[in-house]
């Protein structure tokens, strides 16, 4: 009796067997396809372009020599020149409108940052009369417009002495900032545990000292997003500062601004350019607080 025997290196079907399917690649939940992908890439590229044109139209304005220029933008291209800037720079109370614009910003943002925290500390840890009825007095107030509330606080201001001063204009600047920050700081500080609070005080702190060495160091993040707010809203607002500031050393950029547009003449190269400057500070500070920007605006949504 013979056998047959089947070599080593022969087919799989001479074997009588069928040859094994390639593993199919499984997805992990919540990978993307590629198609997915590029689509999403492409939508952000998008996306980005839209908000990056009109400062890229802005500063292509500026360089244009002629306050027409804006009319006939292709013909920039060809005459381009940084002679704008250098006016402003020299020729211009670029240099006053800064000084003003950093001192009513940055003395709204501490100021307004300050009294913020510590009303959403109170409100969040304390639980005195009233305490509820405190923070929608304080949503309330932000529902009037400024057309309604710019002849009372010029009067405030009149009789303390306060027009045309940078105190005055950071108050009223204050007054508008602080009801939002201390609603924003107030769920940030629902988001830090009460034990702390606790232990600061077996540890023999009082309750500013619970509030300045343990609470405030956490609360970073928050405290980021309030003084990017206090600082914008400053820094950009012109109803209050055109009104409550009457010598034209104490504007801020963003009445200067309007100084280049009069009723016979538009001179909107110079403004351009001055614009293009403005950013710079802006950008700055947005720099230094960016990283916490994002922590700041998500952890106060949810409460634990």
């Amino acid at each position: 009796m013979s056998t047959t025997t089947v070599p080593a290196s022969a087919p799989a079907e001479e074997a009588g067997t069928a040859p094994a399917a390639p593993p199919r690649k499984v997805r992990s939940r919540g990978e993307r396809s590629r198609a997915a992908s590029l689509a999403s890439h492409g939508i952000l590229t998008v996306a980005s372009l839209i908000a990056l044109f009109p400062v890229a139209w802005l500063v292509y304005l500026s360089l244009g020599p002629d306050k027409n220029d804006y009319l006939h933008p292709e013909r920039i291209w060809s005459k381009m020149t940084f002679d704008n800037y250098t006016y402003v720079l020299q020729h211009t109370q670029f240099f006053d409108w800064l000084k003003s614009s950093l001192v009513v910003s940055l003395g709204t943002t501490v100021i307004g940052v300050m009294v913020a925290a510590t009303t959403g500390y109170a409100v969040s840890r304390m639980r005195f009369p009233g305490y509820r009825k405190l923070m929608w007095v304080l949503l309330v107030t932000q529902m009037f417009p400024i057309a309604v509330l710019i002849v009372p606080m010029y009067q405030i201001l009149s009789d303390l002495q306060l027009v045309d001063s940078y105190l005055g204009l950071i108050l009223v600047y204050c007054s508008t900032a602080v009801p939002y920050c201390a609603w924003l700081l107030k769920g940030y500080f629902d988001t830090i545990p009460f034990e702390i609070d606790e232990a600061g005080r077996v540890d023999g702190l009082t309750p500013f000292g619970t509030f300045f060495r343990l609470i405030l160091p956490l609360a970073r993040p928050g405290l980021a997003v309030a003084g990017f707010y206090s600082f914008i809203t400053a820094f950009g607002e012109v109803a209050f500062a055109s009104t409550f500031m009457l010598s034209d050393t104490k504007y801020t950029f963003a009445v200067g601004l309007q100084s280049f547009i009069s009723e016979h003449d538009a001179q909107r190269h110079l403004m351009a350019a001055t614009a293009v400057l403005v950013a710079i500070p802006v950008s700055a500070f947005f720099y230094l607080v960016q990283k916490n920007l994002v922590t700041g605006l998500t952890a106060g949504g949810t409460k634990g």
